[in-house]
């Protein structure tokens, strides 16, 4: 009767203990991991938003770089990770969207392997060339490929990525014969774009713009709909006639599968108070993020609705990992 009555006070106890812990959360630091390498568009974005997610989390955010394989690599340690709300992932596309698409084999089944949390920041991906290559536009960019077929190097932040995709996705549409070179990330990437390496490459604002300001890079083209208030000179691949290339850079986080609602709750509502604060917003602003923040319903949809759209790619354009 005794081992009867304690077993049943532990599974009421059991029972309690979750939702506590839920509303207790967080008890210690929170770890975010940026699946590419430092100095890249996620890992700024990252430490710029943990500044004051920390005050409303009231706890420290440790950001944790794990690049490879297209985002594939820090995006695994996450799907494995404990789902207790201490884990985190911020990824692009390349962690949730394209890369798991390039590469079957990757690890993880992003539909099933994440718990969504929120879609946080957009910024428009711009098209840009080293001042050297003698092109100001994507007209003559394709010009120059076409007279100089397998010469153009197009560099992207890893193979899998977003702006690796909007190249092949050129290269399907324009029939032109590019050499892709894939990097570890946005860092590695316009190292090489800087001096030389590769002549031509689509990357987020939020980490070209200062170099576009300064002329150590040329903008030819924003890859969206709409110019950017950044640099009102420069034409969108719409007006250039290449509407297909319109694809924003998002920013999303997401925690393992199984991570209890509350927790993610909580989570959700921290990170709308991170990007309400003025200061914040302001800083993204001169990036050119803006906050899009939303529920995890809304970041599901996008999701999969992402992983459609490449997919699509991918088959047309016959991509195997490399």
């Amino acid at each position: 009767m005794i081992r009867a009555l304690l077993a049943a006070a532990l599974c009421v106890l059991a029972l309690h203990s979750a939702p506590a812990n839920a509303q207790a959360y967080p008890t210690r630091p929170v770890k975010i991991v940026v699946p590419f390498a430092p100095g890249g568009a996620t890992d700024g974005m990252a430490r710029i938003i943990s500044e004051r997610l920390g005050v409303a989390l009231g706890q420290p955010i440790i950001i944790e770089s794990r690049g490879g394989a297209g985002g594939g690599v820090g995006s695994k340690f996450v799907a494995e990770a404990e789902p207790d709300g201490y884990t985190l992932l911020m990824s692009p596309s390349g962690g949730l969207a394209t890369g798991p698409v390039i590469n079957p084999a990757i690890g993880y089944d992003p539909a099933q392997a994440f718990a969504p949390i929120a879609e946080l920041i957009e910024s428009p991906i711009i098209f840009e060339v080293n001042p050297n290559l003698p092109v100001h536009s994507m007209a003559e960019a394709l010009a120059y490929a076409k007279a100089n077929p397998g010469k153009l190097k197009f560099g992207s932040q890893g193979f899998g990525t977003a702006p690796h995709l909007l190249i092949e996705l050129f290269r399907l549409e324009t029939k032109t014969d590019i050499v892709l070179v894939p990097y570890r990330g946005t860092g590695p990437l316009l190292n090489a774009m800087l001096a030389g390496e590769v002549q031509i490459t689509a990357d987020p604002s939020t980490t070209s713009l200062p170099f576009i300001q300064a002329g150590k890079l040329r903008a030819i083209a924003i890859g969206g709909a709409t110019r950017t208030a950044a640099l009102p000179n420069v034409p969108t691949v719409v007006e250039e006639g290449f509407p297909y290339l319109v694809s924003p850079f998002w920013l999303a986080v997401v925690a393992p599968a199984k991570t209890p609602p509350a927790i993610i709750a909580r989570l959700n509502a921290a990170f709308r108070q991170a990007l309400a604060d003025a200061q914040t917003r302001k800083r993204l602003d001169a990036l050119g993020a803006e906050v899009k923040i939303g529920t995890p319903e809304d970041l599901a949809k996008m999701l999969a609705a992402e992983r459609a759209k490449w997919t699509d790619v991918v088959k047309r354009a016959d991509l195997k990992l490399q």
